[in-house]
C-alpha cells in the first residue's frame, strides 16, 4: 500500500533552549504530566519520596542533579505502566533558616534574638523559607522535573507538626525518648547541641597544638620524685582537669631522663625516652595525687589517678587527662569516681570574664595563651602541632565542643539490631555504601540528641510540672482536650505553644512545655507519614498503608548520615520497617576547575543560565550519564557543548535526515523484517539488543550504563546504518525508510526519561506522522519491549566493522585516500557475501575475498582478532574512478555553497585538465546521478567555483 508522505523536512539546526521552552508550554496546555498519571491510575503502585529542599536560598546546580535522578526513574516506571504519584515538599525548620534570618537582621546570636522577640523572629523565619519557592519552581519546570507542586507538603504546617508530635509521643510512651545529662556536641555560636549525624557532616581539617604536659606527683613513687606525662590537642580543657586516667591492665614505667622522671606506658617509652628505673601495674597507680596543670578555677576533691578501660596505648603516653564537662568518656569516668563537673565556659564558648589569664576568651583562642603559660613555667615537656579533622558546626562552621548538659535523646541504640536488619533489606546504589559508609555509621550508632535550645522548629511536645512529671502530647486536638479549649487554629510554634499550660495528670500541678524544639532532621525523616497528616487526617491510615515504604529515594551521598538515616531510624522506631527499599546516592557536582562551586571563587554556574545556554536536556544527560553518579563530577560549558554535539545533535540530525528523504517518498509498506536487506536486519537486531540492555540497567538504577548504551546506538544509527544506507534513502527505498522510522520510534521512547524535551520534538515531527495511532506525547507512550535478537548477525557485523576500522587504518598508513578505489582486499575471518559487499563499499575496494592475509605479500593490518590486506596497485582505470569521486565531492560542496535543495536538479558546466575530462567521460552517469545533474557540459566560461588541486572549475545552473 502506498500513500503520500506524511512527513515534512526538519531544519538541520535546532535552537535547543527555544524548543524546550516551547515544549514546556505545550505540555502545560495539553496536561501531559497529569494525563500520564491518569492513564496509569489502575497500574501497580510504585512509590517515590521527594526529599524536601529548604527554599530560603536560591537553587544551585547541585539541586538539578538530585532532581534529574528523582525524575528519570518515575518517568521510566510510568512508561512501564506503573502508577507513580509524585508530590513535592518543602523543609522549613532548623538552624540554616535561623542563621540566614540572623544575618539579614544583623543579629549576633541568641541574646539578640530574644531582645527582638521570638514571635517576630519566627515570623521572619516563616517568610524566609517561602521566599525562593518561586525560583525553585522555575528551575523545576525549566529542567522538566515532573512533580506535583500544587499539593506540596510543608514541614512547618500545623497538620505536619501534629503528625510529628504523634510520632514523638509514640516514642516517648515506648520509653525511648528520655532526658539525660550527657556530654554532647555543642555549637557555642548557635548555643545548642547537635546530633551525631549533624556532626558527621561538619568535619574540617585544622591545625591544633600538640603538647606533652608534666603533672608532678605529690608523693615519691617507687622511691623517685616522679611526674605524670599527659598528651593533649585541646590545651583549653586543661583548665578544667580533674583527674588522670590509666588502664588497669597496662604496665607503666618510670623513665628517667634530662627533663625528669616520668610515668608513661611501657609500650610508649619512645615518646619520651630515658632510662627505665621501675615498672608498675596500671591498677597500682590508682589514687595517686598530683599537682594540676593550672590553678585558674576551683576543682573540689580532684587531681588524682583513676582507672579506665578505654585508655589507649596506640598514641600519646598511655595516660589521659580528664575534664568531665567536655567529653563523654571523661564524664562517664568522672561519674564512676565521684569527680566534679567543672565548666568555666559561658554558653557562647567564652571563658568566665572573671578568670585570670583567659577571662572572656573564646575556648579555641585560649589554646595559645595557655600553651605559652605552660612553656613559661617549664610545664611543657614537648610541643608541636597536629593536622587533623576537627568537628565544626555544619551550618555556621564554628568549632564544636563536647559539653555536659541535660538534653532529650531518642534511644536509637535500643533498636540497633532492627536497624542492621533493615539495612540488610535495603538495596543501596552504590552497593558498597550498605556495609561501608552507612553500615559503619550504624555500627557506631549512638542515641539521637533530639532537643535544640533554639526557636524556629517543631516544639518538643512535652509538658512538665514542678514535681518533674512529664506528659507527652500527640496533637493539637489532644492538647485542646487537656486544656478544655479549641486549639484547632493554634500555630504550634514558639512562642504561641509556650503559653499553653494544663493540669498535670499525675499530681494536678500546672504543667508547662519544656522550652526546646527538635532536630529538624526529625521533621524531614517523618515525611512518609507526616505529609499525609497521619494518623489524624481522614483517610491517612489507608494512604500510608498504600504508600509505605518507598520503592525509591535519592539524594547526595552525604545524606547517608542525614535524611537516609533519619528515614530509616524513624520508620523502624514507629513501624519496625525502614521507610525505603531502594536508595541512590549521588556524588557532589564540582565546578569545571575541580573545586567546590563558590561565589567567592567565582566558579558558580547558576542552573537557569546554564540551561538557557545549552538546554536542559544537555544538563540532564550530563547529570545522568557522564560517569559514575556517585562520584564527584565537574560540570562546565565544554562538557555540555560536547554532549550537545555528540549525542543530542547526532540524534536530531538522524531524525532530520529521515524527514528530509521521507518527505520526498511515498509511504509504502515494507518487506517483513526478516526479508529486508542485511543492514536493516542488523540495525533492528541491534535496536532490540539496546532495548534489553537499557531496560536491564534502569531496573538496576544504572543511568550511566544505560546512557553509554544509548549513546553508542545513536552513533551506530547515524554513523553506520544511515551512512552505509545513504544511497537507498536517496532512492526513497521503503525498507530503509521504514527501518529507520522504527528505530527512531523505539530510540525516542528509550531516550524520553533522559532527555524529555528533544524526544518530544522528534516524536511530534518524525515518529507520530508515520504512525498516527501513537499517543499524543512520547511521555504517554509505552516503554518498548525487546524483539528477537539475531546474535549471529550482530557478531558478523561486528567483525565487518572491525575489518573496516583496520582497512581504514591501513589506508592511512599507505597514504591512500578513502575515495580512491582499490581492486582487492583479502580478509580473515570469513563473512557472508552480503557483508563482504557492504565492506567493499565501506573501504572502497572492488572485491573482498577471504584468504591468508599475511601470505599475499600485500600491506596488511591486524586488529582485535581480524586481519585485512590491500592490493595497493592503482591502475589507470582505478585512478579515473578515484578522480570521479573527487569530482562528486567538489560539486556537492558547490551545491551547498549555492544553497541548493537536495531535490534541485542542475546543469553542470565544467572546465578542467585532460585527466578531469577523461574521468568525466568515463563516469558521466555516476557523477550525474550523484549530483542530480540533468546534463554535464564542458564550457570554457565555467569558472564560478574552482578547485586548483583537483584542476577543475564549475558553474551550476538550475536545470
Amino acid at each position: 500500500m502506498r500513500s503520500a508522505s506524511p512527513f515534512h523536512p526538519l531544519a538541520s539546526a535546532i535552537d535547543l533552549p527555544e524548543a524546550e521552552r516551547r515544549r514546556i508550554e505545550w505540555w502545560r496546555e495539553h496536561r501531559i504530566f497529569e494525563r500520564s498519571l491518569e492513564q496509569t491510575a489502575d497500574g501497580p503502585l510504585w512509590v517515590f519520596y521527594e526529599g524536601p529542599p529548604t527554599a530560603n536560598g536560591t537553587p544551585g546546580t547541585h539541586h538539578v542533579e538530585a532532581r534529574v535522578f528523582k525524575d528519570v526513574f518515575p518517568r521510566f516506571r510510568t512508561m512501564k505502566g506503573f502508577r507513580v504519584p509524585r508530590r513535592a515538599g518543602w523543609d522549613c525548620h532548623g538552624l540554616p533558616v535561623e542563621l540566614a534570618v540572623e544575618r539579614e537582621l544583623g543579629l549576633s546570636g541568641k541574646p539578640d534574638v530574644e531582645r527582638l522577640g521570638i514571635a517576630e523572629f519566627n515570623a521572619r523565619c516563616r517568610e524566609s523559607v517561602q521566599r525562593y519557592v518561586g525560583e525553585f519552581e522555575a528551575v523545576t519546570t525549566r529542567m522538566g522535573y515532573w512533580i506535583d507542586l500544587s499539593t506540596a507538603y510543608w514541614t512547618m504546617s500545623a497538620p505536619y507538626v501534629d503528625s510529628v508530635w504523634w510520632a514523638l509521643r509514640r516514642i516517648f510512651d515506648a520509653g525511648l525518648l528520655v532526658e539525660d545529662y550527657r556530654a554532647a556536641p555543642y555549637c557555642p555560636r548557635d548555643q545548642t547541641t547537635l546530633s551525631a549525624h549533624e556532626v558527621a557532616q561538619g568535619y574540617e581539617t585544622v591545625e591544633d597544638p600538640s603538647v606533652f604536659v608534666r603533672l608532678p606527683l605529690e608523693e615519691p613513687l617507687a622511691g623517685h620524685d616522679a611526674q605524670l606525662l599527659v598528651w593533649t590537642t585541646t590545651p583549653w580543657t586543661l583548665v578544667s582537669n580533674t583527674a588522670v586516667a590509666v588502664h588497669p591492665e597496662v604496665t607503666y614505667v618510670l623513665a628517667r631522663g634530662e627533663r625528669g622522671t616520668f610515668v608513661v606506658a611501657e609500650s610508649l617509652t619512645d615518646v619520651f625516652g630515658g632510662e627505665v628505673v621501675a615498672r608498675i601495674p596500671g591498677r597500682d597507680l590508682a589514687g595517686l595525687a598530683y599537682r594540676p596543670p593550672f590553678d585558674l578555677v576551683e576543682v573540689p576533691d580532684a587531681h588524682r589517678v583513676v582507672l579506665a578501660d578505654y585508655v589507649s596505648t596506640t598514641d600519646g603516653t598511655g595516660l589521659v587527662h580528664l575534664a568531665p564537662a567536655f567529653g563523654p568518656d571523661d564524664l562517664a569516668t568522672g561519674r564512676a569516681n565521684g569527680l566534679a563537673v567543672v565548666d568555666p565556659l559561658g554558653p557562647d564558648g567564652r571563658f568566665d570574664p572573671a578568670l585570670p589569664l583567659i577571662g572572656g576568651m573564646f575556648f579555641k583562642d585560649a589554646d595559645q595563651v595557655l600553651v605559652e603559660d605552660l612553656r613559661r613555667r617549664d610545664a611543657l615537656v614537648g610541643e608541636g602541632t597536629i593536622e587533623h579533622a576537627y568537628p565544626h558546626c555544619w551550618r555556621c562552621h564554628t568549632p564544636l565542643m563536647y559539653l555536659a548538659q541535660p538534653s532529650w535523646y531518642i534511644r536509637t541504640t535500643a533498636i540497633h539490631q532492627a536497624l542492621q536488619r533493615e539495612n540488610e533489606n535495603t538495596r543501596w546504589y552504590p552497593e558498597h555504601v550498605k556495609h561501608g559508609r552507612f553500615g559503619d555509621w550504624l555500627a557506631g550508632n549512638v542515641d539521637w540528641a533530639l532537643s535544640r535550645n533554639r526557636y524556629w522548629g517543631t516544639p518538643l511536645p512535652l509538658w512538665r510540672c514542678a514535681d518533674g512529671h512529664v506528659t507527652a502530647i500527640g496533637s493539637r486536638a489532644e492538647l485542646g482536650e487537656r486544656t478544655g479549649r479549641d486549639l484547632s487554629e493554634l500555630d504550634p510554634h514558639r512562642p504561641h505553644i509556650d503559653e499553653i499550660t494544663f493540669a498535670c495528670p499525675e499530681c494536678g500541678q500546672r504543667a508547662a512545655r519544656v522550652p526546646e524544639v527538635i532536630d529538624a532532621w526529625f521533621d524531614s525523616g517523618s515525611m512518609p507519614f507526616a505529609q499525609l497528616g497521619y494518623p489524624h487526617a481522614p483517610g491517612s491510615a489507608e494512604a500510608l498503608a498504600r504508600n509505605y515504604p518507598a520503592d525509591y529515594i535519592c539524594e547526595a551521598l552525604d545524606q547517608t548520615r542525614g535524611w537516609f538515616y533519619t528515614l530509616m531510624a524513624i520508620g523502624t522506631l514507629l513501624f519496625d520497617r525502614s521507610s525505603y527499599r531502594n536508595v541512590v546516592c549521588l556524588g557532589h557536582i564540582l565546578a569545571e576547575d575541580g573545586r567546590k562551586m563558590s561565589k567567592h571563587l567565582g566558579n558558580v554556574l547558576e542552573p537557569l543560565p546554564l540551561m538557557e545556554a545549552h538546554g536542559a536536556d544537555a544538563l540532564r544527560w550530563f547529570m545522568l550519564c557522564s560517569g559514575s553518579p556517585w562520584s564527584p563530577r565537574r560540570v562546565g560549558h565544554e562538557a555540555l557543548r560536547e554532549i550537545v554535539r555528540k549525542v543530542l545533535l547526532t540524534y536530531w540530525n538522524t531524525a532530520s535526515f529521515f524527514n528530509r528523504y521521507a518527505a520526498l517518498s511515498e509511504w509504502a509498506e515494507p518487506d517483513p523484517p526478516d526479508e529486508r536487506p542485511v543492514l536493516d536486519r542488523w540495525v533492528l537486531a541491534r535496536l532490540n539488543q539496546v532495548v534489553r540492555q537499557v531496560d536491564s540497567r534502569l531496573e538496576d538504577y544504572d543511568t550511566a550504563g544505560a546512557g553509554r548504551v544509548l549513546a553508542e546506538f545513536v552513533d551506530d544509527l547515524s554513523n553506520w546504518y544511515v551512512r552505509r544506507s545513504r544511497p537507498r534513502f536517496w532512492d526513497g527505498e521503503v525498507n530503509a525508510l521504514r527501518t529507520l522510522h522504527e528505530c527512531l520510534d523505539v530510540l525516542t521512547r528509550l531516550l524520553a526519561p533522559f532527555i524529555p524535551f528533544l524526544t518530544e520534538e522528534v516524536w511530534q515531527r518524525t515518529v507520530r506522522p508515520g504512525s498516527p495511532d501513537l499517543p499524543d506525547s512520547v511521555h504517554l507512550s509505552a516503554w518498548p519491549a525487546p524483539g528477537p535478537i539475531d546474535e549471529e548477525l550482530l557478531s558478523l557485523v561486528d567483525v565487518e566493522r572491525r575489518l573496516a576500522v583496520a582497512g581504514r587504518s591501513l589506508r592511512r598508513d599507505e597514504a591512500l585516500k578513502v575515495r580512491q578505489p582499490l581492486a582487492t582486499a583479502v580478509i580473515s575471518p570469513e563473512l557472508p557475501a552480503e557483508l563482504r559487499a557492504d565492506l567493499a563499499e565501506e573501504i572502497n575496494v572492488r572485491e573482498v575475498v577471504t584468504g591468508d592475509v599475511a601470505g599475499t605479500g600485500w600491506p596488511s593490518e591486524e586488529q582485535r582478532e581480524v586481519g585485512i590486506a590491500l592490493d595497493t596497485a592503482i591502475t589507470p582505470e582505478l585512478r579515473l574512478a578515484g578522480l570521479a569521486r573527487e569530482i562528486i565531492r567538489f560539486v556537492q560542496n558547490c551545491r551547498k555553497q549555492d544553497g541548493r535543495e537536495i531535490t534541485d536538479r542542475i546543469s553542470l558546466r565544467w572546465s578542467g585538465s585532460a585527466e578531469v575530462g577523461e574521468a568525466l567521460r568515463a563516469h558521466r552517469d555516476e557523477i550525474a546521478a550523484a549530483v542530480l545533474a540533468a546534463e554535464v557540459v564542458e564550457s570554457a566560461d565555467a569558472g564560478e567555483h574552482a578547485d586548483a588541486k583537483l584542476g577543475m572549475s564549475v558553474t551550476l545552473v538550475r536545470a
